[in-house]
């Protein structure tokens, strides 16, 4: 049986694999780490990695951008393989996780949805035809109001996946406000809504171009 530290189990995702876990035979959540460390989970709940007593096969990661440094430290330094699942990391985190990955296995997603990943592999048919055809792309994503980083880590890596598909010709642009320029060809524009409660919902829109 894998033993698991659940890294963020208090949280919505934390508590969501806690129950899943709970019903498979093959994972055991040893230990959990997060600040809010009175929850009864039926394992023990400790503030920090640092004070984590507890040995484990791997770390389950849903927490925050903030506890990502001390999360791949300790992964390091301990040779403990990590499934790093938060977003919106800075570009010196993810030059760490490239450096951490080095000395233990990291499986890193922006969206570990089934569907997600699949939908990432068809819009790079898609850009490829239309795209390639000169298509504009924009990427549209809502989420709830609670919600940190923007835009979603699942819109970058939708992005991500249609400029891999089309050789990396595209920039990414997040605020047109301050532009006063007609679009470029070879953008990807990603707009952000956040409001109520609304459920994760990405829109991939790829627009023939008018010949004015």
């Amino acid at each position: 049986m894998i033993k698991m530290i659940m890294h963020g189990c208090n949280g919505a995702m934390g508590q969501a694999i806690t129950g899943l876990a709970a019903e498979d035979r093959d994972i055991e959540i040893v230990a959990g780490i997060d600040l809010c460390d009175s929850r009864d989970n039926g394992y023990p709940v400790f503030s920090s990695l640092e004070n984590c007593s507890v040995k484990a096969d791997v770390i389950v990661d849903f927490a925050s951008p903030k506890a990502a440094d001390g999360l791949l430290e300790y992964s390091g330094s301990h040779s403990i393989p990590v499934v790093l699942c938060t977003t919106g990391l800075s570009e010196e985190q993810l030059k760490k996780v490239e450096e951490i990955s080095e000395k233990t296995a990291v499986l890193r997603s922006a969206n570990m949805s089934l569907g997600v990943n699949l939908l990432m592999k068809l819009v790079q048919d898609a850009a490829r035809v239309l795209a390639g055809a000169g298509f504009d792309v924009e990427i549209v994503e809502k989420h709830h109001n609670q919600k940190i980083d923007a835009p979603s880590g699942t819109a970058l890596a939708l992005a991500d996946s249609i400029n891999s598909a089309m050789d990396h010709r595209y920039s990414y642009i997040y605020d047109r406000s301050a532009r006063r320029q007609k679009r470029d060809e070879h953008e990807i524009g990603l707009s952000a809504v956040r409001g109520g409660s609304i459920v994760g919902e990405h829109d991939v829109i790829l627009q023939a171009r008018m010949r004015w």
